[in-house]
């Protein structure tokens, strides 16, 4: 780093009985008082090269042999006098980035101008600040850095704007043409390897070569400076969106962990530093977030949820959530189960996640959908081999479109498998409630699910955590679910929980001797009052109608325990036990095998869109009888 001395004399001050005096065989003639400090010294050496001095001992009266002159506001205390006191003297003094805005502000202060004195101090200060600090990247950041303790001098001196221009030309410029002064990425580079010179020219600086030293800075003055940065329009966004990364690392870690140790010792004394402490990491997170830039993808999904779990727990402003969800919903598909899981702090309930957010994000994600492409008019004159550049145009703006929809398309089949794992995790709670189970999915349109493995396993546990569900909330609770889009062995363990709606049992069941007899398996006889109940539709379960996907693999530790239910005996039984527990058993049927009541059939009603199936299923039996 650049430094600068000035004077000659060596150091003649000392302290003697809590006063700082110089040694000089003239008697000293002036007390001046900073901050607590006294100084014993000599008003020719200070008045001649400071106004101030000047002014304030021709305004106070002379008291015996000296002259007392009060200084309590002195910017940047007794250190910074007692270096321009040892300059009025002659003595060395050596000036760096480290304390040459405190030595600026006090000689600013003195008003040791060149109209007291050529040569004066603020003349020599402004040369070495101009030539050498604002030439050197680590000198501007630790400069910039040292003007928070004198935030209203600096911004009046020019000191602070002068320092973010620096940076920001810098940071714009390539590296190889910017005096790093050791900055942190150049030490390391150095660190490396013996021949420094040899070691810079193999590896060169990386595009984000600023980012860590920049995250040195304060949030105000950190924040000034990215505006700079990204008003020069040179920098790509996702070094913007990495700099705020490691800014973020570096100023808000762990902050979930820090905020439950304070909420433990809040009751204790730390109460107000506590709060002073969020207060600091809110304001720092909502700038950080109006920092972002407004390209897709230039910060990852998984740094924006870490930032949207940060807000909720310091309970940042909702403009500030509602635009990281925003963020969050454009990219969603990235993102992680774990990422989706933001520690809920509403004392409104006792949910252990905040659903309510993902569910906001869910709202914006399918916002942002696009319509399925169409095909483009294709000509009828043959011209294709003389197509005018328009029609190239229209065709190339055809393509691009239905890339993107094919992108949307592609990231909600994501979304779908994203959802379906946060059900799982959250189902666990005890304290969800259903209605906010169910709004998270049925978010998800049905063409997004390929398979409803996942959606059942998450039914599945939020069966078994909540038990008291009464009958009505378990068929809204399973009205989402597609049975025939589940898989054989999701299909098995539907067959025999106990837990599910008597509807949902048959449905499985159906498409379980669907599937079988599509893949020429030997099909399993039914109860006889689910053989009536089909017979009322005209269906013979024994023709299905297409084959069904068995395609879906679900993961070995997710797998469910199928013993026992290999056998039709099983399956009997277990459709028995339900209709035993909904209090319907074989007398409720006529010998007709119709039901009695309509109740029975919509209790046990097949899915919702079936009249495809069953017009397939009545042309094969009139096929099949003509042939006869």
């Amino acid at each position: 780093m650049k430094f600068m001395k000035l004077g000659s004399r060596p150091d003649t001050f000392y302290t003697a009985e809590a006063v700082r005096s110089v040694s000089s065989e003239v008697s000293s003639d002036l007390i001046v008082q900073v901050k607590g400090s006294r100084y014993l010294l000599h008003k020719f050496p200070l008045l001649s090269k400071c106004l101030r001095l000047q002014r304030l001992c021709s305004e106070s009266p002379e008291s015996s042999q000296h002259h007392i002159v009060q200084l309590p506001d002195f910017p940047g205390g007794v250190e910074a006098f007692e270096l321009c006191a040892k300059f009025c003297y002659g003595i060395t003094v050596t000036l760096s980035a480290y304390n040459i805005v405190a030595v600026r502000c006090a000689a600013e202060y003195l008003q040791m101008t060149e109209d007291v004195e050529k040569g004066n101090l603020i003349y020599k200060l402004e040369v070495f600040f101009n030539s050498c600090i604002l030439h050197g990247w680590k000198d501007s950041i630790v400069t910039l850095q040292s003007t928070k303790a004198f935030p209203l001098w600096s911004e009046d001196l020019g000191i602070t704007s002068r320092c973010i221009e620096a940076i920001a030309f810098k940071v714009l410029t390539h590296p190889s043409k910017v005096s790093l002064s050791h900055s942190y990425s150049r030490r390391e580079r150095d660190d490396v390897s013996c021949n420094g010179a040899e070691s810079q020219r193999l590896k060169p600086a990386s595009r984000g070569w600023w980012a860590e030293d920049m995250a040195e800075l304060g949030i105000d003055l950190y924040w000034r400076t990215m505006i700079a940065v990204k008003s020069g329009g040179k920098i790509p966004s996702n070094l913007i969106g990495e700099a705020l990364k490691i800014y973020a690392a570096r100023w808000l870690p762990n902050i979930s962990r820090e905020r439950d140790v304070n909420k433990q010792e809040a009751s204790d004394s730390d109460s107000d530093s506590a709060s002073e402490t969020n207060t600091k990491h809110r304001l720092l997170l909502e700038s950080l977030v109006s920092l972002l830039p407004a390209e897709k993808g230039s910060v990852s999904s998984s740094f924006l949820l870490k930032l949207l779990k940060a807000a909720n727990i310091l309970n940042a402003s909702s403009s500030s959530r509602m635009e990281l969800a925003r963020r969050v919903a454009l990219q969603l598909e990235e993102a992680t189960v774990k990422d989706l899981l933001i520690p809920s702090i509403s004392y409104a309930n006792d949910t252990v996640y905040d659903v309510d957010l993902v569910i906001t994000i869910l709202e914006q994600f399918m916002l942002q959908g696009q319509s399925p492409p169409i095909s483009p008019p294709r000509s009828k004159l043959g011209f294709e081999r003389r197509r005018s550049r328009s029609a190239e145009n229209i065709d190339l703006e055809f393509q691009e479109s239905r890339r993107s929809s094919s992108a949307s398309h592609s990231s909600k089949l994501k979304v779908a498998k994203l959802v379906d794992g946060y059900l799982q995790e959250i189902a666990r709670d005890v304290n969800l409630p259903l209605s906010k189970f169910i709004t998270l999915a049925e978010a998800i349109p049905d063409f997004s699910r390929l398979d409803h493995d996942d959606l059942y396993r998450g039914i599945d546990i939020y069966l078994k955590a909540h038990p008291d569900l009464n009958k009505s909330e378990r068929k809204r609770l399973c009205r989402p679910l597609d049975c025939k889009k589940l898989s054989v062995e999701a299909c098995m363990h539907a067959a025999q929980n106990e837990l599910l709606p008597l509807r949902v049992v048959v449905q499985v069941l159906f498409f379980e001797q669907a599937r079988a007899a599509m893949g020429g398996g030997k099909v399993t006889e039914l109860p006889s009052n689910i053989k009536a109940l089909l017979a009322a539709h005209n269906i013979d379960p024994s023709r299905p109608n297409a084959a069904l996907s068995t395609t879906t693999s679900i993961q070995a530790e997710d797998q469910w325990s199928v013993s026992g239910f290999k056998s039709p005996k099983s399956k009997i039984s277990t459709l028995r036990m339900k209709l035993a527990e909904d209090d319907l058993d074989e007398s409720d049927l006529q010998s007709d095998g119709l039901g009695r009541t309509s109740k029975f059939k919509a209790f046990c009603a097949l899915p919702t869109r079936p009249k495809r199936m069953f017009s397939k299923l009545l042309s094969i039996n009139r096929n099949s009888s003509e042939k006869n």
